[in-house]
């Protein structure tokens, strides 16, 4: 028989602990203190089970009832109310300490440290939490709402910064991600807000691509007279196929003189893999004479205040400038433009070797699986062919790129 709101208040304890009914496994237990507690009897999978719903008054009939119903709806789901609640409890005492920033520090660290990836990497990574850390970073990672991290967003936007905004939140989400893996959130925010900001607008690495131009600009190249090591980087960055922050960072260990190439290894490649480059002999030239420089350390191109630190990652593009020419002409990564698209236009050299020869991965998986060979015999004469080109194209002389079949009539 259901139980009503006035008989409720006249129950006494009693010496022992008694139920009183209500309907659908819904009763009240009065306890020998003179509490008295709201219960759900339930059955899941054959074994019997009880629901605390809380203490009356402070839950009064109608709100117990109202649990119950919500209860028995999640029984009817296949769940169990009593597991789900012991789950809300753990995911709460876990959120309680995970901040946004200590998620973000162990994601960084799991993710990235532990999985040696390159110190750039690593470095961008705390410079985007850096930017989401004043509005977000001590919030707890499981209660941060789409338009909080938005408002973050907005504020790296509204500054003109549309591609680090952008790059930002896609920071957040893996972070969020990584929340949800280790049951610390149970959504990711950031991928809600896709299309939310603006489109950032695609910059290509300014790049020389004409004959003329790159003369000149070899010529200035050998004329300047700033510090050796940044002269020599310049030139070897026109020879070889290297991104800056590979070249700047060079060990002369990984030089192999005799075979004559030069290892990258994999924790300071994009691709995470080793790559070897092969040296025409003019690049083998120029690190004998960067090897008069630094050849007594361990880095190639050591820096102005410490052999134990490469120069500085801008130390090209400022000497650039220094030559007069500015950021929209060339810039140190936009030499891999130039001898990709003066080696794609010369018609000698298949575009697989020139992909793997600028370390690019393939788009195409089973096209990466075959291209594994690296087309090392080809990269070799490329690389010697594009020194010779180098040398024809800074001394003036006619250059013809393609290979054009005479027509005969």
């Amino acid at each position: 028989m259901a139980l009503k709101a006035l008989e409720i208040k006249a129950f006494q304890p009693t010496s022992k602990a008694y139920r009183k009914s209500d309907e659908k496994g819904l009763y009240l237990e009065i306890r020998p203190n003179g509490s008295k507690l709201w219960f759900l009897k339930y059955r899941v999978e054959g074994k019997e089970k009880r629901l605390g719903l809380g203490s009356y008054p402070d839950v009064t009939l109608a709100d117990a009832r109202k649990a119950r119903d919500s209860a028995r709806a999640q029984i009817q789901a296949g769940r169990d109310p009593l597991f789900e609640r012991k789950m809300e409890k753990i995911e709460k005492r876990i959120g309680a300490g995970n901040t946004f920033q200590s998620v973000a520090e162990d994601f960084i660290q799991t993710k990235m440290v532990a999985n040696a990836k390159a110190e750039s990497t690593i470095t961008k990574a705390r410079w985007f939490l850096s930017h989401l850390t004043p509005a977000i970073g001590k919030r707890p990672i499981a209660e941060i709402e789409p338009a909080e991290l938005l408002a973050a967003l907005r504020k790296i936007e509204n500054r003109g910064h549309h591609e680090t905004a952008s790059r930002t939140r896609n920071f957040a989400s893996r972070v969020f991600r990584h929340g949800v893996a280790t049951a610390r959130c149970k959504t990711d925010p950031a991928a809600l807000l896709e299309g939310a900001l603006a489109s950032p607008i695609v910059k290509h690495h300014a790049a020389i691509i004409e004959p003329g131009p790159l003369g000149e600009f070899l010529r200035a190249i050998d004329d300047f007279t700033g510090g050796p090591i940044v002269k020599l980087a310049m030139q070897l960055s026109s020879h070889l196929f290297l991104r800056p922050g590979e070249l700047r960072q060079g060990r002369w260990a990984e030089v192999n003189w005799d075979a004559a190439h030069w290892t990258i290894p994999a924790d300071r490649t994009k691709l995470r893999r080793p790559h070897s480059v092969p040296l025409s002999r003019q690049a083998l030239a120029l690190l004998r004479e960067l090897e008069q420089h630094s050849g007594g350390f361990e880095l190639m191109f050591i820096g102005q205040r410490s052999h134990l630190r490469p120069m500085s990652g801008n130390a090209i593009n400022q000497a650039f400038r220094r030559m007069g020419y500015g950021g929209d002409v060339v810039t140190a990564h936009g030499l891999r433009s130039t001898a990709s698209t003066l080696l794609n236009e010369s018609g000698k050299w298949s575009a697989d070797a020139i992909e793997r020869a600028l370390a690019h991965g393939h788009s195409d998986k089973v096209r990466g699986i075959y291209a594994r060979g690296q087309h090392w015999d080809e990269r070799v004469q490329m690389a010697q062919w594009w020194s010779d080109y180098l040398d024809q194209v800074k001394a003036g002389g006619e250059v013809v790129l393609f290979n054009m079949k005479q027509e005969t009539g």
